[in-house]
C-alpha cells in the first residue's frame, strides 16, 4: 500500500464520522515535519508499517472530535507558533484581522497596551512582536490559560506584564489600547458549535451569560477609568452581534466614534471605539 491509497482509507474514515479529512495530513506532515511539497512527493511511494500504524493513531484521535491543534500541541497565528491545549481556545484567523487593523491605524510608537482574555496570548504576543515599543499587559480569569500564555511569550521572545484579572477587577492602570476576544457564544447557540470544539475548547473561554454580551458589558462599564485620553477599544464579537454591542458602548461612550468592522468573510467580526 503506498501513501496515497493509506490516506483515501483513512481520510474516507473520518468522512463517515463527520471529520474533516484535511486535518489528518495535516497531524501527520506535523508529525513527520514535511512540508506540503514533501507529501505530495511520497503518495506514490510505499508507506512503511511505522507510519501507517501513526495515521491510524491520529484517525482514532480526530474520530473523537479532538482538534488537530490539540494534538501537534501548536497552532500558527500572525507568523507565530503558539504552543495550545485544552486549557486555552485555539486562535482563529478572524482574530489575526483584529490583529492587523490594530497594527495598521496605530503607528509604531511607544503605546500601552491591555488584551483582556488573552488565552493562548495569541493578541498580546503578535502585538508585542511587531511593535516593540509598546509596553503590553495581557490578563485573563483563568490562572491555567496564563501559565500556558507566559510560555509561548517566552518562547517568542515577546515581552509582556501576565495579569490575573475578572476583566478589571485587579487592574488599577490605565492604557492607550484595550482590545478583547472575549467569550461571546451565547448558551443557547451550543447548537452551531462543532463538536470539536464543544467537546475538547474551554467553555469558560466560549460561552457567556446575557446571550454572549456578559463580558462586553462587564468592559463597557469599567472600560473608561483605565482608558487614557484619546484612547481606543478594540473587541472581537460574534456574527451576530454587531449591532447590540455597538449600541452597548454607545450608551457609555456617546462622544466616541464607534465602527462595526466586518472581517474577510463579509460578517460582522468587529467593534472598535475612539475619537475618530
Amino acid at each position: 500500500m503506498n501513501y496515497a491509497q493509506a490516506f483515501a482509507q483513512y481520510e474516507a474514515d473520518l468522512a463517515a464520522n463527520g471529520e474533516e479529512k484535511e486535518a489528518l495530513a495535516y497531524v501527520f506532515n506535523d508529525w513527520k515535519s514535511w512540508s506540503r511539497l514533501d507529501f505530495i512527493l511520497h503518495q506514490s511511494r510505499e508507506i512503511p508499517e511505522a507510519d501507517l500504524r501513526q495515521l491510524d493513531r491520529i484517525t482514532k484521535l480526530l474520530k473523537q472530535h479532538i482538534p488537530a491543534q490539540y494534538i501537534t500541541g501548536k497552532a500558527y497565528f500572525a507568523d507565530l507558533t503558539l504552543a495550545v491545549d485544552e486549557r486555552v481556545l485555539i486562535p482563529r484567523p478572524e482574530t489575526e484581522e483584529l490583529v492587523n487593523l490594530i497594527l495598521e491605524e496605530n503607528p509604531d510608537k511607544s503605546l500601552t497596551v491591555l488584551d483582556i482574555g488573552t488565552g493562548s496570548g495569541a493578541i498580546a504576543v503578535a502585538l508585542a512582536k511587531t511593535r516593540t515599543s509598546w509596553q503590553i499587559s495581557a490578563s485573563d480569569i483563568s490562572k491555567e490559560a496564563l501559565l500556558l500564555a507566559q510560555d509561548n511569550a517566552k518562547s517568542n521572545q515577546a515581552t509582556i506584564t501576565f495579569l490575573h484579572s475578572d476583566v478589571f477587577s485587579q487592574i488599577s492602570d490605565k492604557y492607550d489600547i484595550i482590545v478583547s476576544n472575549p467569550p461571546y457564544i451565547a448558551f443557547e447557540d451550543r447548537n452551531e458549535v462543532g463538536q470539536n470544539v464543544l467537546l475538547h475548547e474551554p467553555h469558560l473561554a466560549l460561552f457567556a451569560e446575557n446571550d454572549g454580551l456578559a463580558v462586553y458589558q462587564k468592559i463597557a462599564e469599567g472600560v473608561a477609568e483605565h482608558l487614557n485620553a484619546g484612547g481606543k477599544i478594540y473587541l472581537e464579537i460574534g456574527y451576530k452581534q454587531g449591532n447590540l454591542v455597538s449600541e452597548l458602548f454607545r450608551n457609555y461612550f456617546s462622544d466616541k466614534r464607534i465602527r462595526l468592522l466586518r472581517d474577510s468573510f463579509g460578517k460582522d467580526r468587529m467593534v472598535v471605539i475612539d475619537d475618530g
